[in-house]
């Protein structure tokens, strides 16, 4: 019993000084490493629906390069995002139940949100960070025969979108660590898979393809 209150307790001095080195970040990206250019363009970028042309660009790509066999990428690409935003939001941001920043009454006056409201539900993890990494890791392990080292820059657009959260006032910088961190993980596995039991056909470099 008291080995189990000592360990309590040295858990909740480690969460206090992560949190407040946390919040301290949070801060210092929200209020202070800000200026007009990217204050028009984080709430915009972080936005789902920016990226809806991206979605269907790649759509269209799969279709017609693999035809048929395209279908079971779309597919394992659609398991992906369903995946790691159910396993974000509906599982671990209800058990951990942390506030949002911009619900935080402690930093009202002190913080900004760049959005007309405060997003609903908590905050950890961002689903914004499990959702891209997750796909931005699906996409580079499925297509890096094609893609080779400009796969990379799918996560510097997971990245920069998870950034955007911390930016306009809607998640700490830890909430977008481990949401990036468990995102990478579940788009580790559903490419493994996909790879392991289905995999799309290497470009015959001696027949034209339809690459766009």
């Amino acid at each position: 019993m008291l080995h189990d209150l000592l360990l309590l307790s040295t858990f909740q001095k480690i969460w206090q000084q992560l949190n407040q080195w946390d919040t301290e970040l949070f801060l210092q990206i929200n209020t202070r490493w800000t200026n007009g250019f990217l204050d028009s363009v984080f709430p915009w970028w972080r936005d789902a629906n920016t990226w809806i042309p991206l979605y269907l660009f790649l759509i269209v790509f799969a279709l017609m390069n693999f035809k048929q066999k395209a279908l079971p990428w779309i597919l394992f690409a659609v398991i992906t995002v369903v995946l790691t935003d159910q396993v974000s939001s509906t599982l671990l941001k209800n058990w951990v139940a942390r506030p949002r920043p911009c619900q935080e009454g402690a930093l009202l006056g002190q913080m900004r949100l760049l959005l007309s409201g405060c997003s609903g539900g908590y905050s950890f993890t961002s689903s914004h960070a499990t959702n891209h990494f997750g796909f931005a890791m699906y996409v580079c392990m499925t297509l890096n025969p094609i893609l080779k080292k400009w796969g990379k820059v799918f996560f510097i657009w997971a990245a920069t979108i998870s950034y955007g959260q911390v930016y306009v006032g809607v998640h700490y910088p830890i909430d977008v660590l481990c949401g990036g961190l468990l995102g990478c993980g579940l788009g580790y596995m559903t490419a493994r898979f996909f790879n392991k039991y289905f995999g799309l056909p290497s470009f015959d470099e001696n027949q034209p393809t339809a690459v766009i």
